[in-house]
Order: C-alpha cells, then sequence, then structure tokens
C-alpha cells in the first residue's frame, strides 16, 4: 500500500518538475506546446477514491498553474479531465473498466491510445477555452488545442511505452 503511494507521489513530483522545467519552454511555430503533466490523470488507478482524485487533478493543475502563472486555467482543466474520466474510460475500454480491472501495460494499444487521444483533447480544448476566452477567436483556439493535442497525445504514448513494465 505505501509503495503505491509513493509511486503516485513520485509521478505527481516527476511530472510537475517536468512541465515546468522543461516541456513549458517547448513552443513549436509559437502556439504548439506540450503537457504531458496529464499523464498523472490518464494513469491513475481506476479502482481509488474518486473524491481523492478529483482533488489531486486539482492540485497538479494548480501546481502547474503555480509554475506558469496562469491563473487558475490549468486547474480548471485538470479537474475536468479528471470529472470526465470515467466516461472517456467506458467508452475506451467498454467491459473491462465496467469490471474496474484495466491493467494500462495489458490493455490493447488500439483502445489505450483511443483513451488517450479523448482525455488530452478535452483537456486541451477547456484549457485554450480559457486562455484565449474570446468567442471570436475560436479558430485559435481549436488550433492551438488540435496541435497541442497532437503533440502531447505522440509525447504520452511514447511516455507509457518506454516506461512501461513487461513482465514477460
Amino acid at each position: 500500500m505505501n509503495s503505491v503511494i509513493s509511486i503516485h507521489a513520485l509521478r505527481f513530483i516527476v511530472l510537475v518538475l517536468t512541465q515546468a522545467l522543461l516541456f513549458n519552454h517547448i513552443h513549436f511555430l509559437g502556439y504548439i506546446n506540450p503537457y504531458p503533466y496529464i499523464l498523472f490523470i490518464l494513469l491513475y488507478p481506476v479502482k481509488n477514491n474518486r473524491m481523492l482524485f478529483i482533488f489531486l487533478s486539482f492540485l497538479l493543475g494548480l501546481t502547474v498553474d503555480l509554475f506558469l502563472d496562469s491563473g487558475g486555467i490549468h486547474a480548471a482543466a485538470s479537474v475536468l479531465a479528471a470529472y470526465a474520466r470515467p466516461v472517456f474510460l467506458k467508452s475506451s475500454f467498454g467491459t473491462i473498466y465496467e469490471y474496474q480491472t484495466i491493467k494500462f501495460n495489458t490493455v490493447e494499444f488500439g483502445s489505450k491510445l483511443t483513451y488517450i487521444a479523448f482525455l488530452t483533447a478535452i483537456h486541451h480544448l477547456v484549457l485554450f477555452s480559457l486562455e484565449i476566452f474570446s468567442a471570436s477567436k475560436i479558430i485559435l483556439i481549436l488550433q492551438k488545442a488540435l496541435f497541442s493535442s497532437i503533440f502531447t497525445i505522440l509525447l504520452c504514448t511514447l511516455i507509457t511505452i518506454i516506461f512501461s513494465r513487461n513482465k514477460t
């Protein structure tokens, strides 16, 4: 039990620090920025307390906001992603989610990619909508959300492949 808590605490700290120190300084073409800190939300265990998970997602977003001085937009997007996560888990994994037996290292790649893509897209759409906050700039919002989502999805997929534990 303590090792599980320490793994999640370490994941939280490492993702926040790499986001703040490395990924916040990447700006391709002026508007493409990866946000792999959402891996914490993506990989958090399904069986754990949902209210604790939403609170930890809020803390994750708030910590990133403190580093970026972004006024709470990451916290809002992270809370929404955490709240909507069961819908994306059910649509991506189906019965495996209903029985709460999801092991991200053992599910098929297509389902995992669909789940990462859905959750990342909703997170980024909310994030950039709150950042720009102008209906007249909907094309810019969609453009930033789409391209940053693609980059974040590729990065998150690559990270999960590299750090997955194969038990063969």
